[in-house]
């Protein structure tokens, strides 16, 4: 499930992104100069004139019998987007390993030629070991004990689900993605062509069936570095093709904002457990006040801030107290957590787009070794 409005990150001229917050606007006669200006400050005028905007195309709300058909035909909505624009809707993110560094290669070469057993425990040494394969341990010629593909294993069993440390996808990885809402592959892809990493393993997911799909007919797919399935982040009842514990980073790119917003403190907590201690959640996704609100008209407001698109598909926009309080919450712990208010340039048409976005990074604490951990009091 990935945004239906642009997201437009530009590019440098030398056809690199920078880490947004390099380029400021110091003489607005040179606002045409660049496609884009990062921290751009509001003036009082301006972030009033927002609200009011906000006010305005908010004191009209979808009647309630559209707003039950747009939950419970969620899927449905996002099909039909995929299906309007198949792959050629979104760029590839390359710029995410400008922001997110955890994506990049150089976060996890240095495991290549580290056994296993010691990669899993090099954060707790006392933390579950998951490296263990699937085997056979019988020594004998004679023995015809085959192991099925542990892919099809999974796709019969994820409806009622057992996930065991030694029967998943991509259990004899090191080092472990998933990223949710995954689309057709905009950010997985990336991911895979700039990580040629034996020990790295992918997983994706998407409430939309017709986008994994599309996902799964790309060339560029491989089973044996990753893993896609159809997966709807509010139904408690479903179970991720992974065991808890298990993950490095997860990563989620304009998605938590397509949830209903009582819904969404559930899916961040049950994330949150598949993190092995140290793992990192990783998001970016719209801020309060961005172009995209701001656009709205009246009666596209299901409730505060959380808005039905034309084509059904629906999008909050948040504060960054909004979601430190998600990830708090789940049990995650701070890393980073910055709005990033960008000013988009159309040079040809001389336009102006003030974007604001929120960059978001929190980490699953550490398990305390056993001499950290509060000794039991002896009961007289």
């Amino acid at each position: 499930m990935a945004a239906s409005f642009p997201e437009g990150v530009p590019e440098t001229e030398d056809g690199k992104r920078p880490q947004f917050g390099n380029r400021f606007l110091s003489d607005p006669a040179r606002v045409f100069h660049h496609n884009a200006w990062d921290n751009v400050k509001w003036s009082e005028e301006q972030a009033a004139a927002a609200e009011r905007k906000v006010q305005e195309n908010s004191s009209q709300l979808v009647c309630r019998e559209k707003q039950v058909d747009y939950e419970v035909n969620a899927h449905k909505y996002w099909d039909d987007f995929y299906k309007i624009h198949e792959n050629g809707f979104f760029k590839d993110r390359h710029w995410l390993f400008t922001e997110f560094p955890e994506l990049a290669p150089s976060q996890f070469n240095h495991l290549t030629n580290v056994p296993l057993e010691k990669q899993r425990t090099e954060v707790c040494e006392d933390g579950p070991d998951l490296t263990e394969q699937h085997k056979c341990t019988c020594t004998s010629r004679g023995c015809e004990t085959r192991v099925p593909p542990v892919e099809e294993q999974v796709t019969q069993k994820l409806g009622h689900l057992e996930i065991c440390a030694d029967e998943f996808p991509g259990s004899s990885a090191s080092y472990r993605i998933l990223e949710v809402g995954c689309g057709v592959g905009n950010t997985v892809f990336p991911i895979l062509q700039t990580n040629n990493n034996p020990n790295l393993f992918v997983y994706c997911c998407d409430f939309s069936a017709t986008a994994i799909e599309l996902l799964k007919t790309n060339s560029e797919y491989d089973p044996s570095r990753c893993f896609a399935f159809v997966h709807d982040l509010c139904d408690e009842d479903q179970s991720y093709p992974m065991p808890e514990d298990s993950l490095d980073v997860i990563v989620l790119i304009f998605v938590l904002s397509a949830i209903v917003p009582d819904k969404m403190q559930k899916v961040i907590s049950k994330l949150s457990r598949l993190l092995r201690p140290g793992g990192v959640m990783l998001l970016r996704d719209y801020g309060r006040y961005d172009m995209a609100q701001l656009r709205f008209k009246k009666g596209q407001c299901l409730c505060g801030n959380f808005y039905v698109r034309g084509d059904g598909t629906r999008v909050y926009f948040f504060t960054q107290d909004e979601l430190d309080v998600l990830f708090t919450a789940a049990g995650l712990e701070k890393v980073q957590n910055l709005v990033d208010r960008r000013l988009q340039v159309n040079r040809g048409k001389q336009l102006t787009m003030y974007r604001v976005w929120i960059q978001c990074k929190y980490r699953r604490p550490l398990v305390p070794s056993c001499s950290q951990r509060a000794p039991i009091p002896h009961t007289t």
